[in-house]
């Protein structure tokens, strides 16, 4: 443990496993498009950027489904953080105040009180962070060295806050699609009593109602054997939040019954920030869930969508008679038989991979395959022949497609590409020039940022299938 600290009590270092947040998937899926609205209706944050959402570009962009994140909705406040986030506080709360003291030396205050140990090696710091608050190395740390313990106790949720006995009896009138009910209730409590026992933990962040430093809440992991089970409820974290994401990030979170622990995942040199992840993330989830973004390349869990139905439209492209295209509506509907594409699905790819390998590689083998080899197919309820295609789909071996897959493939891209409203070029001379960059507003750069990266994602996707 640290020196000059203690374990918190009931702490059990042993069972501390090292057992990460599920990774959300990064695609899109179901409802999702290329189009990147410029983001009016989101939390602004220092790192922003835009969702990729077929519509107008100056509408807001929607959350997607079919392989959309399992996270929960945002909050404001500092740091972005963890793999669930809860409802905007925005217009809920004032300013906190906590007297004259310094929040970050309240903050730090209360964490000896409640058993929350920091290491020597770290501070909480606004200087060298990405983006406000931050947590900075003061030593140099090595990968697998304890960063802080937060005991159970020191969570807030809607068990530990003072309005739990209530929240418990109402349990039955407070459940919801998402789960976060309790949890914004007894936030909301807390925030307005004066006495709250996390009062020093708000205060660190006095701006609640500029909207621009998303802070988010956790949601604790199953085990694998209870991955049937309900999810766990959202939970605070203090000093957890605090941290700021990078696809590449240096520390991780560890649960246990007794605490949670941050652990350098890496080595940190002296003065690098450190870095948690909410999960593999794209560019349009960290804007919609988290209010940034990471300018391209920076995002190695970025993605691009390519829409179902265009695929369709590009296969219907190359149809010349009624016949053809009677058949490739049938082949079609097959396809939504065997749940591989949708009319608001999307395909998803990313920077190495294929998201959606199995939807894509069945869709475009269906749709070109012989007409006799496709009602043979279909007879067998698209079974028979359960041998991994030998041109399977990964970035990296697409050229090796056949070349009727490839130009479907092809064709689908350029589709996809025509729904920009900018084409790469003209996206690219903006990032260039530092004065018309400028000029742009927050979200607008951030929304070009998003967009840069999909088209990156994209045209290398097109030169893998000329």
């Amino acid at each position: 443990m640290f020196s000059g600290g203690t374990i918190p009590a009931g702490a059990n270092p042993g069972q501390c496993t090292a057992q990460t947040p599920k990774q959300a998937p990064r695609g899109s899926g179901a409802g999702a498009g290329p189009e990147t609205p410029e983001v009016t209706a989101l939390p602004t944050g220092p790192r922003g950027g835009s969702s990729s959402d077929h519509g107008d570009p100056g509408e807001a962009p929607t959350a997607r489904s079919a392989h959309a994140p399992r996270s929960p909705l945002v909050l404001s406040g500092p740091s972005a953080v963890g793999p669930g986030h809860c409802a905007h506080l925005s217009q809920m709360a004032e300013p906190i105040a906590c007297g004259d003291q310094d929040p970050v030396a309240g903050f730090l205050s209360w964490c000896r009180r409640v058993g929350l140990e920091l290491s020597p090696k770290v501070e909480v710091s606004r200087q060298g962070t990405v983006a406000g608050y931050g947590m900075v190395a003061r030593e140099s740390v090595q990968a697998g060295e304890l960063l802080f313990v937060v005991p159970r106790a020191a969570i807030l949720s809607q068990y530990t806050c003072s309005i739990g006995g209530l929240l418990e009896r109402e349990r039955g009138a407070l459940q919801s699609q998402s789960g976060w009910v309790p949890l914004l209730l007894a936030l909301l409590h807390e925030l307005q009593a004066p006495a709250s026992h996390w009062r020093p933990y708000f205060a660190l962040w006095p701006e609640l109602g500029h909207l621009k430093h998303p802070m988010f809440c956790f949601q604790e992991p199953l085990e694998e054997e209870e991955d049937e089970k309900e999810p766990n409820s959202p939970v605070m974290v203090p000093a957890a939040d605090i941290l700021n994401h990078l696809a590449n990030h240096n520390a991780n979170l560890e649960y246990s019954a007794d605490c949670l622990r941050m652990v350098a995942t890496q080595p940190i040199p002296k003065g690098h920030e450190i870095f948690n992840t909410y999960g593999q993330m794209a560019n349009w989830q960290l804007i919609h869930m988290y209010g940034f973004v990471e300018p391209y390349p920076d995002n190695t869990d970025d993605t691009a969508d390519i829409q179902m139905v265009i695929v369709r439209e590009a296969a219907l492209q190359g149809t010349k008679t009624e016949a053809e295209r009677l058949l490739l509506y049938e082949r079609w509907d097959f396809l939504c038989k065997l749940e591989m594409v949708g009319e608001e699905g999307a395909f998803v790819i990313g920077r190495e991979e294929v998201l959606t390998e199995e939807e894509l590689t069945t869709t475009l083998k269906v749709l070109c395959m012989p007409a006799e080899e496709f009602r043979e197919f279909k007879d067998q309820d698209g079974g028979g022949d359960d041998k991994r295609e030998e041109g399977s789909l990964t970035v990296t071996n697409i050229p090796k497609l056949k070349a009727s897959w490839r130009q479907l493939l092809r064709n689908s891209i350029l589709l996809t590409l025509q729904t920009y409203a900018t084409d790469l070029k003209t996206d690219k001379d903006v990032l260039s020039n530092k004065e018309v960059y400028a000029k742009l507003s927050w979200r607008e750069q951030q929304a070009l940022q998003v967009r840069y990266g999909q088209k990156m994602i994209l045209h290398q996707l097109l030169e893998l299938t000329n």
